[in-house]
């Protein structure tokens, strides 16, 4: 039977379990790669596809998940012949049931050699010549690819059924931050693709929950949870989850819309076993919701940084070290200096070189509600896993802060590594998308996005790509580092011609001989010119700083026709030095 026609009838098509999980299960095969065994263990592989469907499932996925990642490696020959032999057990396993197979493609790997589409579409002309035409994307982190993907396979065989489906956690988001709504309202749009919906990372009870708050209207929705959420003991992974919990879950998932049904890791056959006894069974109508009073939703607070620049009006941020102790009397007094001064904005790095000073959010929340400075504090990606970030974010804007500076962080010190250890669960794009997914569907007043552009950078095209792309994944706003040099400036108008968003163009005051040799030598971004640092030999500490407000002027004028604001950042807490050079500043 035609796989549309058999959903037509309104049955739910049942897929099998976990491959993996259940192959790796079984003795002596515990590192084992599960697709080497199409080769190696063929008789277990088919006894593995038979004990799903004598469980009562209608579908089976090849043992491919990996492939992917792999073809067009060193040994693809190798990777060929697992695939045919996946495909041909598959074939074999599911003839006497008149069950369906579906060629499963686990997520590409980033690779600037092979984009993901292209990865998809060499696998799939693989999986095409072994006869298979219906086709599993599943366990994705993001879009990347599908739509060129489900356009190919559209042309390249129109009676191909591709499913695409995410991994999202309970919340509905994947790893590299995407909403699980946009995805799936996103990829059902796509010419091509038939079916789309979630599997893997979640449990049950999580993705039911998460699929009642989505708007299913049109969508053939496809389910495949985990048995559960996995437990280690002695090394090895198990999934608790019971089969009549997980079948429980699974039919009200059905009732809610779901018209494609199976398992992920750990999922067994007798979790298959459970569902397909109760699909069997009439399933009990689900009475419509009452209709509640709802509240008015809340109204979006305001942000004055960002309705300044909107209206044209050059801004001026001022970034302050957070101290490195418990006291906060010097920070307090200089951005109340750094106010009375004209400062609309007070920036606070987040542990500047991997050191760890206080939080820079704490200090964003404390400003404003204390002194009333609106402050942009900066995020990095190093420190913090997905919920940390999450919950922090949540709170800066309960807190009325609705501007954040996103970067990925410096490293951890090389002698602290062994004590101290980074997260790096996104670089600064994947935030910023992570953020901007937050704005649409979690926050009443979004965030204003910020992120950071080296002018000093040797390739500069390559920084500026990577800005154009920020800007793609939801950046409103550049702070750039610091221009003391001509190429500087010259990549500073050159970022002015390409990009869409808000530019605080970066002035660092050099103070001293020594401190412009240091920067040149030691910081990462910082380029000071010749010409600069030789205007600095043989100055007293007097001159030097007389210097430094007359360079900081001579700068702030030339940069003024391709910036929306200034972004001043403080010496040696400097406070005082600022203060005159945003006295000049004002004349310009």
């Amino acid at each position: 039977m035609n796989l549309r026609t058999y959903l037509d009838q309104g049955q739910p098509l049942l897929f099998d379990g976990s491959m993996g999980t259940y192959f790796a299960s079984l003795p002596g095969h515990g590192q084992d790669r599960c697709e080497r065994a199409n080769l190696d263990h063929p008789e277990e592989i088919l006894s593995i596809h038979k004990a799903y469907l004598e469980a009562g499932c209608k579908a089976i996925k090849t043992n491919t998940f990996s492939l992917g990642s792999d073809l067009g490696g060193e040994d693809e020959a190798l990777d060929v012949a697992m695939l045919q032999a996946a495909c041909r057990l598959a074939r074999e396993a599911a003839a006497p049931y008149q069950a369906f197979v579906f060629a499963d493609m686990g997520p590409a790997p980033e690779s600037r050699r092979m984009p993901p589409a292209q990865r998809y579409i060499r696998l799939a002309e693989r999986f095409l010549e072994e006869g298979i035409t219906h086709f599993l994307l599943e366990t994705l982190p993001s879009d990347a690819g599908v739509a060129e993907f489900s356009a190919w396979l559209k042309d390249r065989c129109p009676d191909a059924y591709l499913i695409v489906s995410y991994a999202v956690d309970f919340d509905g988001i994947t790893r590299d931050g995407r909403m699980g709504a946009a995805l799936l309202r996103d990829t059902a749009a796509m010419p091509g693709v038939d079916s789309v919906g979630f599997n893997c990372v979640s449990g049950p009870h999580h993705l039911l929950a998460y699929i009642k708050t989505l708007n299913l209207d049109g969508i053939t929705l496809s389910v495949m949870p985990n048995a559960g959420y996995p437990t280690v003991l002695g090394r090895r992974t198990f999934f608790q989850g019971k089969p009549e919990y997980f079948s429980d879950k699974m039919i009200q998932l059905v009732q809610n819309g779901v018209k494609i049904v199976g398992g992920c890791c750990g999922t067994t056959p007798q979790h298959i076993q459970a569902l397909a006894r109760q699909l069997t069974a009439p399933l009990p109508k689900i009475l419509p919701k009452s209709a509640q009073q709802q509240d008015a939703p809340p109204t979006p607070q305001p942000n004055p940084l960002w309705d300044k620049l909107e209206r044209g009006e050059r801004v001026i941020a001022v970034e302050l070290d957070p101290p490195a102790d418990d006291n906060i009397s010097f920070f307090l007094s200089g951005v109340q200096k750094l106010r009375d001064a004209g400062t609309d904005l007070v920036t606070i790095a987040d542990c500047p070189i991997g050191r760890p000073r206080a939080d820079s959010s704490l200090l964003a929340c404390k400003i404003r509600r204390e002194l009333g400075v609106e402050p942009l504090p900066h995020m990095t990606c190093r420190d913090r896993n997905l919920n940390a970030t999450k919950a922090l974010l949540l709170g800066l804007s309960m807190e009325g802060v609705h501007n954040v500076l996103l970067v990925t962080g410096d490293p951890i010190p090389t002698e602290d590594r062994d004590e101290v250890k980074s997260v790096f669960n996104f670089n600064s794009r994947k935030l910023a998308r992570y953020v901007s997914s937050l704005n649409e569907h979690t926050l009443t007043t979004p965030f204003r996005i910020f992120g950071a552009l080296n002018l000093n950078a040797r390739n500069f095209a390559h920084q500026l790509e990577m800005a154009v792309e920020k800007e793609a994944c939801g950046v409103s706003g550049f702070l750039t580092q610091p221009v003391l040099s001509a190429e500087a400036l010259e990549n500073l108008k050159l970022a002015r011609s390409v990009l869409k968003g808000k530019i605080l163009g970066g002035i660092f005051p050099v103070v001293s001989h020594r401190n412009a040799c240091f920067l040149n030598n030691e910081i990462s971004g910082m380029r000071v010119c010749d010409e600069i640092i030789a205007l600095y030999e043989g100055k007293s500490k007097e001159e030097a700083e007389e210097l430094a407000i007359t360079i900081s002027t001579a700068i702030a004028r030339e940069i003024a026709p391709y910036i929306d604001g200034y972004y001043f950042m403080t010496p040696f807490r400097r406070v005082e030095l600022i203060t005159k050079i945003l006295a000049n500043v004002e004349k310009i």
